[in-house]
């Protein structure tokens, strides 16, 4: 039976206030968000829609001390380029706050209370590293050495950036504090675990029965986790940044970003309501959905649902529509690289086209699986979509309605078999919409509103008013009045979708008022009606402008492949003697798993021609292991056996890294038997 809700909460994923926010962004998070809750305004329904910055956590205090200003300096300069790239793109927030407002603090910090008051966390003592000179505990990335997989040096606490190995601090060799240098100690820290183990049973029966209708991507990542067993996880953390844990005895102690961050939509409602913000979050009547990237799916269906769960007064989500990862011409988006589009830099580059932006992410939107952004299909969609279809379509019913008519909705004579047809073709549009939004198919939305424009296109095309203007002004008048509802039509549908452009259509039609409710109806502008002067809606884009862009990011992988280069000298000759110390043979992969709870670790049992050996390897982030099994290998056969998340490795898979971090495995061209040696 359908739930019948009275309101609607949307969340975006707070971006991380340590960086300007990119096409990635947009297209996984914020433009579906936005387009949902323009949608529900324009069917006057009640909703409020939540945005802000995170502002807490280790990386945002690594880069103050990188920069020598203070963290709260970091998350100023961020948070408001943030909020502006998103005004201008017209992300329609109703607040778009911040994780440092004095609200947030006050409530992370009660609703922390509220569960350690139900004794809804457990407190274990453990032995962390401790950097005596610095007086502080370190995050693991604040702890550096010799990686004990590859042996690089510079390996951070939580992982080898080298060999891409999921690392713990007690793993590094020589381990080194990045804040004084010296060696850090172990010490016993006391702190607070949300006992996710303890919710698992309702998580499951939540989840896996009672939101069968979630995306497969969503679900099933989900699933995952729950097969695996979920353990508790701290909410707590050693720093000096962040929200004081508001409990006796956790000095230097604050709450954990993961666990503070998704409280930032409760806070900034409660900022924006201040007196009315428990309906928004505590009535059963509301609904909240969440719009997040594939990267934050745990932490909106298991880890916050749990966290509210505990406290016990709020509503849990009724959907969390968590969209894939958007690439860049072929290669993952990274910030590190630089290899993104920004939005304040698309901005300065292509002002007043902020519309074709979120119609080219909406098309090429990763919904279920990752997709691609390319300069070539984002001038292809400008100029054979936008330009050709939706924008020749406008241009000619207005130019042609004010050449005839002096710019006045003519009256409509008598409807031929064709124009009926026309007219039901695109009467159930608003239906098809609508269905496709309700279960956040914006991709196909979006697609199905242009058929709108591509209807109109073709009947202009057919009935060539143009020409009967010599002959019959009676019958151009029916055709530019069906033309111009059809128009009229358009402006409601790509509200959603295309704010700025609906805008410009809407003051060219001279159309004030407008709701959803009107989609579909052939009489929204009456005959008579003034309208304003036509203008060009979207502006074709020239090679040259596509090609500025392109050469941008070829310039960006020179300048990394350089970078790199220079990072990764040639090292130092040795003895041919040393070499030959190295056993390296070819294995056949018989069996290749992920490692449970190691994101980027593949587990291998290989065929070295005299028994089956296991080797853990760092490489989940590069290959699927089935795309392993059968293949042949290169790996080191006389590594010494260390221990990985629990399993014995017995040697090392050699890859070659890219410039971009990918790693692409050593395999010989031939098949060769197992055991072979590589010289």
């Amino acid at each position: 039976m359908e739930k019948k809700f009275k309101r609607t909460t949307i969340t975006s994923a707070l971006p991380y206030a340590n960086g300007p926010v990119h096409i990635g962004h947009l297209a996984g998070v914020y433009v579906p968000a936005d387009i949902y809750a323009r949608y529900l305004r324009l069917k006057k329904e009640e909703v409020v829609f939540i945005g802000g910055s995170d502002e807490h956590g280790v990386p945002i205090t690594i880069r103050a001390k990188k920069e020598g200003v203070t963290p709260q300096d970091i998350v100023d300069r961020y948070h408001y380029l943030i909020k502006d790239s998103f005004e201008k793109f017209g992300i329609s927030f109703d607040i778009y706050s911040r994780t440092t407002s004095q609200t947030h603090k006050e409530l992370a910090s009660q609703i922390f209370r509220t569960i350690y008051d139900k004794s809804g966390f457990i407190e274990q003592t453990s032995e962390q590293y401790y950097d005596e000179e610095a007086h502080q505990f370190l995050a693991d990335r604040y702890i550096t050495g010799e990686c004990p997989h590859c042996h690089s040096e510079g390996a951070y606490g939580d992982q080898c950036e080298k060999c891409g190995t999921s690392l713990s601090p007690t793993d590094l060799i020589n381990p080194k504090s990045t804040i004084s240098g010296t060696a850090p100690v172990m010490k016993e820290t006391k702190h607070w675990y949300l006992p996710l183990d303890q919710h698992e049973a309702w998580l499951r029966q939540w989840i896996l029965e009672e939101h069968k209708e979630w995306r497969p991507n969503v679900y099933g990542q989900c699933k995952s986790w729950l097969d695996m067993g979920l353990q508790p996880r701290a909410v707590s953390r050693d720093l000096d940044w962040g929200i004081p844990v508001p409990v006796e005895g956790a000095d230097g102690k604050v709450l954990y970003v993961w666990f503070d961050a998704p409280i930032g939509y409760i806070s900034n409602t409660k900022e924006l309501f201040p007196d009315s913000w428990e309906k928004w979050w505590k009535d059963p009547k509301s609904r909240l959905v969440h719009f997040i990237g594939k990267d934050n799916i745990v932490f909106h269906c298991i880890v916050f649902p749990a966290m509210l769960k505990a406290e016990g007064s709020y509503i849990l989500p009724d959907n969390v529509p968590g969209n894939e990862f958007l690439n860049l011409e072929g290669d993952k988006i990274s910030t590190s690289r630089n290899w993104a589009v920004w939005l304040h830099e698309y901005l300065e580059d292509f002002p007043g086209k902020q519309d074709v932006l979120r119609y080219v992410l909406t098309a090429n939107a990763p919904e279920t699986k990752d997709n691609d952004f390319t300069w070539k299909d984002f001038q292809a969609r400008n100029n054979n979509e936008l330009v050709a279809v939706y924008g020749n379509f406008v241009n000619r019913a207005l130019v042609l309605t004010n050449k005839y008519f002096d710019g006045k909705v003519p009256n409509a004579g008598a409807l031929t078999d064709y124009d009926k047809e026309t007219l039901k073709e695109f009467a159930d549009v608003k239906t098809e919409v609508e269905k496709l939004l309700n279960i956040f198919k914006f991709r196909d939305a979006q697609k199905e509103a242009m058929n709108l424009a591509r209807i109109g296109n073709k009947y202009l095309a057919d009935t060539e008013p143009w020409k009967l203007a010599k002959t019959d002004m009676e019958r151009v008048g029916t055709i530019l009045n069906i033309s111009l509802q059809l128009v009229a039509n358009l402006a409601i549908a790509f509200e959603p979708f295309l704010p700025f452009s609906s805008q410009k259509l809407r003051d060219m039609l001279n159309m004030s008022s407008f709701e959803w409710t009107q989609l579909g109806q052939t009489d929204l502008l009456s005959a008579g009606h003034q309208l304003n002067k036509a203008e060009l809606l979207f502006e074709k884009l020239e090679d040259d402008v596509i090609e500025a862009q392109v050469q941008k990011l070829l310039d960006t992988k020179k300048a990394n492949e350089e970078a790199n280069y220079k990072a990764n000298p040639i090292r130092e000759n040795i003895d041919f003697e040393d070499f030959t110390k190295l056993d390296i043979r070819v294995g056949t992969v018989l069996e290749c798993q992920k490692v449970p709870k190691a994101d980027k670790l593949l587990q291998f049992k290989i065929d070295d021609g005299l028994e089956t050996r296991t080797i853990v390897s760092g490489i989940a982030k590069h290959y699927q292991p089935e795309e392993l099994v059968g293949k042949q290998v290169c790996f080191i056969a006389n590594l010494a056996p260390r221990k990985l998340k629990g399993i014995v490795s017995e040697g090392m898979i050699l890859s070659a890294e890219n410039s971009d971090g990918s790693l692409a495995v050593v395999m010989p061209q031939k098949e060769v038997k197992p055991g072979s040696e590589v010289k």
